[in-house]
């Protein structure tokens, strides 16, 4: 491939929905408010699963790094995304744009394999319950969470490096909020077989392969939930499963209707999925599991109390310690 093109060291032109400025407005509202609630609502889960003793469990343990993920992901994209929706100028540095390409991959893989481990911790909660905590011992949690994030940057330079070499023939144009590798693809001046064929081999390994582990996980849960007839141990089960099913359910459902789309789809169509899966689904993970257990919802009510508890004992014995002071004057 020719390196010479002119294609390299440029900064790149977001287009965006800058062919609909009625839109603009308000999506920087919804993206503004959709990253607050996704900086507050995953960096409260980190600092609740950290602090409280009784969150130092498995479940909140992949809770945490799957925030920690989200937190990274939402913050390699909207900051740039917002800066281009209030202002003028809709450019990103060759450097800006390489980094939200190469975390764009990395991330979103991770978060496959994450959600992937999140499964198997569940099948052994539910079906080997004597088991569990000889099974997910806090080696083997650590070492899976540790494989899910190293794994992945192998095939994300692969992709990025494959992605980035192709020839532009000039071309600056991304028709799109953000670096993303289909839209960059689609700019090329060349045959992208090549590119297309790695990505798809590599989505068979990061996505099909940890989606197939997940689906055989929840079959086997299913059917031991079924064999359960203990009403409030069935709804304790279903409790702790459906929030991580909901996350797995909005992730996939999202990544397979944009890169499994009809090809007749409208590209503005393109732009409001990825919208969702790429902003929108973060900011909603906190709340998924914050309104479906009880155990974080308690944990984040305990914290406030007992912050609130302490002002108002420091502010009693400070104005106690002022009178007594005003008293020996």
């Amino acid at each position: 491939m020719d390196l010479n093109n002119g294609s390299y060291g440029t900064d790149f032109i977001l287009l965006g929905f800058s062919d609909r400025p009625q839109v603009e407005r308000i999506l920087s509202a919804v993206v503004f408010l959709s990253y607050l609630v996704t900086l507050v609502g995953n960096s409260t889960i980190i600092l609740v699963s950290y602090l409280d003793p009784q969150l130092h469990t498995p479940m909140y343990f992949f809770l945490s790094n799957l925030s920690l993920l989200d937190l990274c992901c939402t913050t390699t994209i909207v900051p740039q995304m917002l800066v281009n929706l209030w202002g003028q100028k809709k450019s990103i540095t060759y450097g800006g744009c390489v980094l939200q390409l190469f975390f764009a991959l990395d991330l979103g893989a991770t978060e496959c394999l994450l959600l992937a481990v999140m499964a198997y911790d569940r099948y052994a909660a539910v079906c080997q319950p004597l088991h569990y905590t000889v099974i997910m011992h806090p080696q083997l949690c650590h070492r899976m969470v540790l494989a899910a994030w190293l794994i992945t940057l192998g095939c994300a330079i692969v992709v990025s490096t494959l992605t980035l070499m192709l020839p532009r023939c000039g071309h600056r144009e991304v028709d799109n909020f953000f670096c993303e590798m289909p839209s960059l693809i689609k700019m090329a001046c060349a045959s992208s077989k090549v590119v297309e064929t790695v990505v798809f081999s590599l989505g068979v390994i990061y996505l099909l392969v940890p989606l197939s582990l997940i689906l055989i996980s929840y079959g086997i849960i299913t059917r031991a939930v079924m064999r359960i007839k203990s009403a409030g141990r069935w709804r304790k089960i279903l409790n702790t499963c459906g929030s991580h099913l909901t996350v797995v359910t909005l992730f996939y459902g999202t990544a397979i209707s944009m890169y499994m789309k009809p090809q007749n789809n409208s590209k503005s169509q393109e732009k409001f999925v990825t919208l969702f899966y790429s902003i929108i689904t973060p900011s909603l993970n906190p709340l998924i599991y914050t309104l479906r257990n009880k155990d974080v919802e308690c944990s984040e009510k305990a914290a406030v109390c007992k912050e609130m508890l302490s002002s108002s004992l420091s502010y009693i014995f400070k104005n106690s310690e002022c009178r007594e002071t005003r008293k020996y004057r």
